[in-house]
């Protein structure tokens, strides 16, 4: 085991001093800033969510950027991430997906809280006997997880029949946030706040009561609740379409990714020559590109075939050709770009037409697909 490890050792600290040809910069002063604009647009405690690597970003670097800050718990999907956060920081962290029931005997009790919805989950979490505090979850029109009203009673009971259980949260997640219509948000919050009551006469009380994720902080006036989840807002991507009321709202947003690529090859093309597969590319005069080692592997999406641009300096190269597995062709005509030079392939610059949220609603893509699509290969930095 002693030599397993030692092994580990020297092999992040060779990967560490390896320099690569793509890395993805993190701003911790933009995801601190973000927090803070909800926390403040909410006023409400502001619950981080860093599930899918954060939401593409890099669990461990999100989770060294917060540490410190004033949440209440840290957010992922499953258990594995819990334990990724548990490398780097001892903040709460509350694991919301669903996890087989005879797991619960086998797994550390570390500061972490469940999601529950069903009396087999909550079975299993009691009989362990470890002190563990559960959010229920009720259903508000999403139909994917959560109990139904009627049922909530008699969990919220299960519940508080096993001492080692703390009943601390209630949470529902809102299907249709960033949508153009009230009512549809305005319906879920009324069903939510009659399951918050249904569990206070159960016997629970509560004391975190979440209902609203980034857009639908927004919107949602509950009664009761007191926290929010935060995701694709905590990255600095607006969950809005640009021609909705809303989108305006959250112009402070900052962005905290750039991935960054360099030019490992230029090619002078003469005039007719053609790029990449299929030849969908053909040079219209004689001109030179430049190679990117990056590409739908490393998450270069294949739509910006054609379509896609990057910043080098002042300017915005083209995408030329088919974006390849492991590699991308841009034009740089106009530019003194060379072997060895950076590109910025996706900008933190919310303005830059190479921003995830410009080229995702320039090109038909959904921004959130786009951030959590990046390979977990590509290294990641926080930067200030």
């Amino acid at each position: 085991m002693a030599f397993r490890t030692t092994i580990e050792t020297l092999i992040r600290k060779f990967e560490k001093d390896f320099s690569t040809h793509n890395r993805i910069e993190i701003s911790k002063s933009a995801l601190l800033h973000n927090a803070d604009l909800f926390a403040k647009l909410s006023e409400k405690a502001v619950i981080p969510v860093l599930k899918g690597n954060a939401y593409g970003h890099g669990i461990e670097q999100v989770a060294t950027a917060l540490k410190g800050g004033s949440f209440p718990y840290i957010a992922v999907d499953g258990y594995f991430e819990a334990l990724r956060i548990r490398k780097v920081s001892r903040q709460p962290v509350l694991i919301m997906g669903a996890i087989k029931p005879e797991n619960f005997a086998k797994i550390k009790y570390d500061r972490f809280a469940f999601v529950v919805q069903d009396a087999a989950t909550i079975r299993a979490l009691g009989n362990t006997g470890k002190r563990v505090a559960v959010h229920l979850e009720c259903n508000t029109g999403m139909n994917r997880y959560g109990a139904l009203p009627p049922e909530l009673e008699k969990l919220a009971k299960l519940i508080l029949h096993y001492p080692n259980l703390q009943l601390e949260g209630i949470m529902s997640h809102l299907a249709d946030s960033d949508g153009t219509d009230p009512a549809t948000v305005a319906d879920a919050v009324q069903q939510f706040d009659t399951c918050v009551e249904a569990v206070r006469a159960a016997g629970g009380h509560p004391s975190l009561i979440h209902v609203a994720q980034t857009a639908g902080s927004l919107k949602a006036r509950s009664k009761y609740a007191n926290a929010m989840r935060l995701g694709i807002g905590l990255y600095g991507s607006n969950p809005f379409s640009p021609t909705h009321p809303a989108y305006k709202q959250l112009a402070g947003l900052r962005p905290a990714l750039q991935l960054i690529s360099t030019i490992t090859k230029t090619i002078d093309l003469k005039k007719g020559q053609s790029v990449s597969y299929n030849y969908t590319f053909t040079a219209p005069r004689n001109m030179k590109i430049g190679v990117l080692p990056l590409g739908y592997y490393e998450g270069m999406p294949r739509a910006l075939s054609n379509a896609g641009c990057v910043k080098y300096k002042s300017s915005f190269p083209n995408v030329v050709g088919r974006v390849c597995m492991n590699h991308t062709m841009i034009s740089l005509d106009g530019t003194t770009a060379k072997s060895g030079d950076e590109v910025v392939v996706f900008s933190s610059d919310p303005k830059n037409k190479n921003s995830v949220d410009n080229a995702a609603h320039r090109l038909g893509l959904f921004n959130y697909n786009l951030l959590t699509a990046f390979s977990p290969d590509i290294r990641r930095m926080l930067v200030k």
